[in-house]
């Protein structure tokens, strides 16, 4: 009896955890995209995420909301995902693409993804495209009597005969299959192709407002790294002539139609070399070719056009860490923000008929919801309720905070703090950093994916997103403050922002990880490297070593662009700016992830790193996905992210013992 109230007693004695969502219940928390409001702004689509554990994927299916507020009803059920959703200009039908399994008399095709139709009041969809390489990007012609759409180029006889004779082999710069436009005859289901040939690939694209025209974006080739050949064309659907109407230098994407027809608006980089970092603006050319005029120089971030309607052309620019919707006059450039400043909106569809708008909405600590509103004024009206998913739990609290950087820089991050958090206790701080650097961390819910931020919180952590130097919403000099500056100046941001909360009183700094994916994988390598403050570190699809990253990476241009060389022309910025240089100096135990086919940072990085700790005796631990690129899209190898990463911190931050880690550590081995 004496042994079980000790026992009583030492569990008394162990802090009571508030109930978060575990790793399985996140991965299978839904979320709501894509809205599409009908013609007549009554209506709106929108698809459903669902975690298919049996398939292994997150698949995708249709709703249908009253803008009103009243009911939901599915309307897409099946195997594989139904998405993209598109109204008839009438009203009467949403045609939208579908992996659903289909089957020739040749057997599967090469990829599932065609164009299907079905009623808005229910009832079974009709397949309309059987193509054998895909659809991709669908839209519905003004008049409502054909769909446009994109699809690749199968391979040619001559690759289908060398891969016979040769089997699968890849030329590097060739070997490409471009995508072109289709239309198909929604009464016969006939379908033609508008475009050919090997010289572009086409990107976005739309129709011009009497259906006579296409205009689209296209550049030489599919690879990345040839964004900055893309231009604006526009297609005569009678002859399939045609024209290239801008000629300045690119990225120039997204072309919209002036509601006459004559002129164009479309999103560019304006000149700029460095288009990585530096704003992309609106720009308007006439529909016949001339030079273009930039219209929103004046907004200090990127903007690109949504809709253009006679009062002017819409488009949605970040404020910090917020999103809003905004008009632009195309004659003057006046600029009006029409949305609340402090929330963050995007996806945005508008009705043809009627002053609706759609899109996806979300303020500070809740989580996203499909809202409509009037665009003048504007109200929004949620019509999901996917926040009712966190109902069962105790969530952490999130609020901005700011901080001054090592040279004096303003840095802002999200401070999340544990339910019931005490300013006067001390906790242990975990800093979750976003990848991109483009990227933006935001104080509103989304389902944990990576790491699991939920159960940190409710084992104690207060958790630090910093939105270091280079990240988007706070303007072209914040976003060029780590060119040729890359991690150096990242890792300062992160540490100064770490020393501020312990200024602060509440962190317990013998207890400090550090984790990201991407550029956040990058900034946590550096930390691996250059600091001996921090307990564990977890290093996600991270760069290690520029030169490297260079060589194998998918993105070349983006590399030049931030450190304004090659590792040929200037191998001291390379070296200045990769973690590894700084090896020697590592101490702090590292769990490293990676793709194993990951094409943006591809996996010698991670190897590379690995191979460093170990020799140096660093505790080292690393987990590769097989076949999986940038991305760990799938919910059982998500599932073995977030509990990697949680056992990684439960052992270095808590104390708890975890037989795997332990056996695969460098230090025991």
């Amino acid at each position: 009896m004496q042994k079980l109230a000790c026992i009583l007693v030492g569990l008394a004695a162990l802090p009571v955890y508030a109930q978060a969502p575990t790793i399985d219940q996140s991965l299978e928390m839904k979320s709501a995209s894509a809205p599409r409001v009908s013609p007549d702004g009554k209506w709106v689509a929108y698809e459903v995420s669902r975690t298919n554990w049996d398939a292994n994927a997150f698949e995708r299916e249709l709703w249908l909301a009253d803008a009103g507020g009243g009911q939901r009803v599915q309307l897409t059920s099946g195997k594989g995902s139904s998405f993209d959703a598109k109204w008839s200009p009438d009203g009467k039908w949403i045609a939208f693409l579908s992996t659903r399994p289909v089957t020739t008399p040749g057997g599967k095709l090469e990829d599932s993804t065609q164009i299907y139709l079905i009623a808005p009041n229910g009832g079974e969809a009709r397949e309309l495209t059987r193509i054998e390489t895909g659809v991709s990007e669908l839209e519905w012609s003004p008049d409502g009597k054909t769909i446009a759409f994109l699809s690749k180029d199968a391979k040619s006889k001559a690759r289908k005969d060398r891969d016979s004779t040769y089997g699968d082999i890849q030329v590097i710069g060739g070997d490409y299959q471009m995508s072109h436009l289709w239309l198909i005859d929604i009464a016969g289901g006939e379908s033609r192709r508008l475009t050919e040939g090997d010289q572009f690939t086409i990107g976005s694209y739309a129709w011009s407002p009497d259906g006579s025209r296409i205009a689209f974006s296209a550049q030489h080739d599919p690879d990345l790294g040839s964004s900055n050949t893309a231009t604006i064309y526009v297609v005569t659907v009678a002859d399939k002539s045609i024209k290239k109407i801008v000629e300045t230098p690119g990225p120039n994407t997204n072309p919209v139609w002036s509601p006459d027809g004559s002129e164009i608006a479309f999103n560019t980089a304006n000149g700029s070399p460095f288009y990585y970092y530096t704003n992309s603006v609106i720009a308007v050319a006439s529909a016949s070719g001339g030079t273009p005029r930039a219209i929103t120089t004046s907004v200090d971030e990127n903007a690109s056009p949504i809709v253009w309607t006679t009062d002017g052309i819409y488009f949605s620019p970040l404020r910090r860490t917020y999103q809003v919707l905004s008009r632009v006059d195309p004659r003057s450039g006046a600029v009006e923000t029409l949305s609340d400043p402090k929330r963050v909106l995007g996806q945005f569809s508008f009705a043809r008929q009627a002053n609706t708008v759609a899109f996806v909405a979300a303020g500070d600590n809740a989580y996203s919801e499909v809202s409509v509103s009037d665009i003048k004024p504007f109200a929004p009206k949620a019509v999901t309720a996917m926040g009712e998913q966190l109902a069962a739990f105790k969530t952490a609290h999130r609020e901005l905070v700011q901080w001054k950087s090592s040279d004096g820089s303003a840095i802002e991050g999200v401070l999340i703090t544990p339910p019931g958090f005490d300013s006067t206790k001390k906790y242990p701080l975990l800093v979750v950093i976003h990848g991109g650097p483009t990227g933006v961390d935001r104080t509103s819910i989304n389902a944990d994916r990576y790491y699991p931020i939920e159960l940190f919180a409710s084992k104690g952590a207060v958790i630090l997103r910093p939105n270091y130097r280079g990240s988007a919403g706070y303007g072209e000099k914040f976003r060029a403050l780590n060119v040729r500056n890359l991690g150096v100046g990242d890792y300062a941001d992160v540490i100064s922002g770490v020393d501020y909360l312990i200024g602060r009183g509440f962190i317990d700094r013998s207890r400090v990880g550090s984790m990201g994916w991407s550029e956040g994988g990058y900034i946590s390598a550096f930390i691996t490297t250059s600091s001996d403050r921090f307990r564990a570190v977890s290093v996600g699809a991270g760069i290690s070593d520029w030169m490297t990253y260079y060589v194998n990476t998918d993105i070349h241009p983006f590399t030049r662009q931030y450190l304004h060389a090659t590792p040929w022309d200037d191998p001291e910025i390379y070296k200045k700016t990769s973690p590894i240089s700084y090896v020697k100096t590592a101490k702090t135990p590292t769990l490293i992830q990676h793709g194993g086919a990951d094409k943006r940072v591809p996996i010698p990085n991670g190897f590379e790193l690995y191979q460093a700790l170990r020799d140096k005796g660093v505790p080292v631990r690393m987990v590769v996905y097989p076949g999986f690129g940038h991305p760990i899209d799938k919910p059982k190898q998500q599932r073995s992210v977030m509990q990697e990463n949680l056992d990684w911190f439960g052992h270095y931050i808590w104390g708890e013992q975890q037989q795997q880690l332990g056996a695969t550590s460098a230090g025991q081995r």
